[in-house]
């Protein structure tokens, strides 16, 4: 009788090798128009390629750690048999699962890698073995990096993630062959999905000059105004480094305190602005806040010497008189986000020297005033790298949108760069429409000035907590800062980890509420009441370790949005009547999110 099952190796078999050959033709045709695309732009003097600059810091901190480990035969023995003895063991288990005989992996992925998710990776014993020895080997440089002596944090840190984004880059999920789902899909479309992921990498060269940019979103399903920052308001003031929006509001009565959200100018406001049922602004708004919004101008050379000292002033500091003129309120609340929270301190702080009292609680979202536990972005800030990156801002006065985007996808790399790069240009398919994806791929250019002085006195000289910073001939004090503060940190944060959040909590001179959310640096932030997800932690005052705060601390369901909204009631809960855009004979320049969120790069 003949056994009906088919050999679970016949999938990996070309349907039909005529359509094939003809479809792996495209493919190299595509390839051809994608080198094309990338080499005209730089044959024509439009790129000129840092590529060396980048590798040569990479190869020197690696050096390093192998300069460890070969300067001393039995260190080079032992980490070599370390290898060794995890391969064979691979080979004994291979060999045992060959005869039939029940074993256990040497290895396994973590429980949330994705990588490894189709079941291919574990019943077919070619894959698994590929699997096991990339794990095995990808570990044991980790370890090597780990435990070499002798290196200062910073040169450790650098190799650790040096090391991470190799490993990633040479996952063999990122290669057709090695990688049982692509093959599979490459047989039964008989190569179409490598034609269409051809056509997508020839479209995001071409999109991205030369440069490669990932699509992470379908970009035509998403337009601002229309699906995206809708909530209605009008433009009340701009000048060269932001416009001023107003919110109309929604309640008869308003809290007595208008708000002033501060946004970072890495990428755009309209993250608290997403769609009606994500917006944190029009949430606000329906609380019966009267919501004013910074939106940063995308700059170009002609902001090439804009400072963290003029966006305070023509920035936030402008914001307040605009805000007093059109509601003739001098009390203000505050929000401040990511970096715009950190100027938001530096401005707090330089009000308190020149005592201006205007705003009367601050609230900051994942924000960092002290930069000792700074997260992977300390990565890219050391002397050296600063300077060259400075050298390049200097030829056209900003630091490209892409460069930025780059670094904060290196941060999760498998997630943010190679889950796209075989979703898009192996599997040939369009990335899912994804509000959040949108907005994170929607860049923005840092003005030279500006970035420099963030990157050398905060990430590198950690001076505003130190006491050090000096911004328009004042020495700036956080102990000056006495108003109420609620501090938001995200438990999976990478950019502001939660430690360095706690930690900035004891350099303000006033009470400081700690609230510890659910998730990352993002959804953390953006996490809307009626969703239910994640959670946030309270406990008072932040003191101690942030270990034992959470331990003694309490947890509550849902989004901290209501919690934020109490807290600020708690500080002054007087009403008045609604403000609509345009009182005080304020002049309507246009409708939000206005024109200046609206360049792209």
């Amino acid at each position: 009788m003949a056994d009906d099952r088919q050999h679970p190796m016949l999938q990996y078999i070309i349907n039909n090798p005529e359509a094939f050959a003809q479809n792996l033709a495209k493919t190299l045709e595509q390839a051809g128009k994608a080198m094309a695309a990338y080499i005209e732009p730089r044959e024509q003097g439009k790129i000129k390629d840092s590529g060396a600059d980048e590798l040569s810091g990479v190869i020197k901190t690696l050096a390093q750690v192998g300069e460890y480990w070969v300067s001393d035969p039995q260190r080079a023995f032992e980490a070599q048999s370390r290898l060794w003895s995890g391969y064979i063991n691979l080979w004994n288990s291979s060999l045992k699962r060959m005869l039939g005989e029940p074993c256990e992996p040497t290895v396994q992925p973590e429980p949330r890698d994705k990588r490894f998710a189709d079941p291919e990776w574990n019943q077919n014993q070619f894959f698994d073995f590929i699997k096991q020895l990339y794990l095995i080997t990808s570990k044991w440089a980790e370890e090597l990096v780990l435990e070499a002596e002798g290196l200062d944090e910073h040169t450790r840190h650098k190799a650790e993630f040096y090391v991470t984004q190799i490993s990633n880059a040479i996952s063999p999920s990122n290669f057709l062959l090695t990688n049982p789902e692509l093959l599979r899909l490459t047989m039964e479309s008989n190569g179409e999905n490598l034609v269409k992921g051809m056509e997508f990498l020839v479209e995001d060269l071409r999109s991205g000059r030369g440069e490669l940019k990932i699509r992470q979103t379908d970009p035509s399903k998403f337009q601002l105004g229309e699906n995206l920052a809708t909530t209605p308001g009008k433009v009340i003031a701009e000048n060269d480094v932001c416009q001023v929006i107003q919110y109309s509001p929604t309640t008869e009565d308003v809290l007595k305190r208008p708000l002033m959200i501060v946004p970072p100018w890495i990428n755009k406001f309209y993250i608290l602005d997403l769609t009606r049922e994500k917006s944190f602004i029009k949430w606000a708004v329906d609380q019966g806040h009267t919501v004013f919004v910074i939106s940063w101008v995308n700059p170009d050379e002609r902001q090439a010497e804009k400072s963290f000292e003029h966006y305070m002033k023509e920035g936030i500091l402008n914001t307040l008189d605009v805000i007093k003129r059109t509601t003739r309120q001098q009390e203000v609340n505050a929000i401040g986000y990511c970096v715009g929270g950190t100027l938001l301190a530096v401005t707090l702080a330089y009000m308190a020297q020149k005592g201006d009292d205007r705003i009367k609680t601050a609230t900051f979202f994942t924000t960092q005033v002290d930069f000792t536990y700074a997260g992977d972005l300390k990565v890219f800030v050391d002397d050296e790298q600063i300077s060259l990156l400075e050298r390049r801002m200097a030829e056209n006065g900003y630091l490209d949108g892409s460069k930025m985007s780059s670094a904060f996808n290196m941060l999760r790399s498998n997630d943010l760069i190679w889950s796209y790069v075989i979703n898009n240009y192996m599997k040939g398919k369009d990335p899912f429409p994804f509000d959040l994806l949108y907005w994170n791929s929607d860049s923005t250019r840092m003005p030279a000035a500006n970035h420099s002085f963030y990157l050398r006195n905060c990430y590198l000289d950690n001076k505003l907590s130190k006491g050090d910073m000096i911004i328009d001939n004042e020495r700036l004090d956080l102990k000056k800062v006495t108003i109420p503060i609620y501090n938001l940190a995200t438990r999976e944060d990478h950019i502001a980890p939660p430690r360095s959040v706690f930690l900035g909590c004891s350099f303000f001179g006033g009470p400081v509420e700690y609230v510890l959310s659910g998730s990352g640096h993002i959804a953390g932030v953006v996490n809307p009441p009626h969703k239910n997800k994640y959670q946030y932690w309270v406990n008072g005052k932040p003191e101690g370790e942030l270990e034992d705060w959470i331990r003694d601390s309490t947890e509550h369901p849902g989004s901290w949005w209501p919690h934020w909204d109490a807290w600020i009631r708690k500080q002054d809960d007087t009403l008045a009547k609604a403000r609509k855009p345009g009182a005080y004979r304020t002049k309507l320049l246009e409708d939000a999110p206005g024109s200046y969120v609206m360049t792209r790069i």
